[in-house]
């Protein structure tokens, strides 16, 4: 048997069992079927996310951490009430709402866009490598704190509506951790974040870091917003884990999205604004001939799938042309 083929059956068995993992084994909250882990939990990513699993630290594999492993973490939560009204002053624009209107350049949002119906909105701040143009103009201070701990990423301020929920889900790339920094709140156990299964409550001023691939649900029974400092933070790990991020970084510096037309947009997120004005007509069809949508998704994902393994037993067969 060639080495093509063994390859990829090493392959085609690690990304079952690392979908099997995180199903059904990974942590203690669960999906209620194996459909609402394909909607929720992006399982294509699973094999490269459980290879990040096996290089984080032993101790930072846990869904709920401290934030102290950041450093100068202490300057932003010494300065939070600076973050806080620059965040304020923004809401009080009407920025968070410009930034998701329909039509908006905001709006097609690959990452987070789901959220919108549900209340949520952000406004970015810095995003993998890319510094939006209209955060240095309305944020300069949060900026010049948030440039000053080396371990940030990404980094946004976010809103959670009264009577707001974010369903159960978990973030499809496990490149990093997820911080986040309370800064006007209801200060109430009624408004919370629970992560595979642990209730963290935002008081002002208070932090926590979360793995956001375990799945997690959000809710405000208040009647106040709830506005946050959320960044993504870097995931301790070995170098195997560090190799493995640098392709992720690739992926996620593509999907910025620009607050205003005065900020950049990633060649992800150019092309998700192209093609979900067809998404939106695939769901229009699902609702009036579901039979006929579901045939399609059938044979689309099908295809794509033949597609991706053309490329791997490509890949692979140059791979042992070249060094066997």
């Amino acid at each position: 048997m060639s080495f093509s083929f063994l390859a990829m059956g090493f392959v085609s068995a690690f990304s079952a069992g690392s979908v099997a993992y995180v199903y059904l084994w990974r942590g203690h909250a669960r999906y209620a079927s194996f459909s609402q882990y394909l909607r929720k939990s992006w399982p294509v990513f699973a094999p490269l996310n459980c290879l990040m699993y096996m290089s984080t630290r032993a101790w930072a594999r846990k869904p709920v951490l401290e934030a102290d492993y950041l450093n100068n973490i202490d300057l932003l939560r010494h300065n939070w009430m600076t973050l806080r009204d620059e965040a304020l002053a923004l809401q009080s624009t009407g920025a968070f709402e410009a930034a998701k209107a329909p039509g908006s350049v905001g709006y097609y949002d690959v990452g987070f866009r789901t959220f919108y119906k549900r209340g949520w909105s952000k406004f970015y701040l810095k995003w993998y490598g890319s510094t939006h143009h209209s955060a240095q103009r309305l944020c300069p201070q949060t900026l010049a704190l948030l440039d000053q701990v080396p371990e940030i990423r990404g980094a946004m301020f976010s809103i959670l509506p009264p009577g707001a929920e974010l369903s159960l889900h978990s973030d499809p790339m496990a490149c990093s951790l997820r911080y986040h920094l309370a800064l006007a709140t209801p200060n109430s156990e009624r408004c919370h974040i629970d992560v595979d299964g642990r209730t963290c409550t935002w008081y002002d001023g208070k932090d926590f870091v979360f793995d956001e691939t375990y799945p997690h649900r959000a809710r405000n029974d208040t009647e106040v917003p709830r506005i946050i400092l959320l960044c993504d933070v870097d995931r301790p790990m070995n170098l195997l884990g560090r190799l493995v991020h640098a392709a992720y970084v690739v992926i996620a510096r593509g999907t910025v999205v620009p607050n205003t037309p005065e900020d950049p947009r990633g060649w992800l997120s150019a092309l998700f604004s192209r093609v979900a004005p067809w998404r939106q007509r695939a769901l229009h069809l699902r609702d009036r001939r579901r039979s006929l949508y579901k045939t399609l998704k059938l044979v689309l994902n099908t295809a794509l799938l033949g597609a991706l393994g053309a490329i791997l037993f490509t890949v692979f067969s140059a791979f042992e042309w070249a060094f066997l």
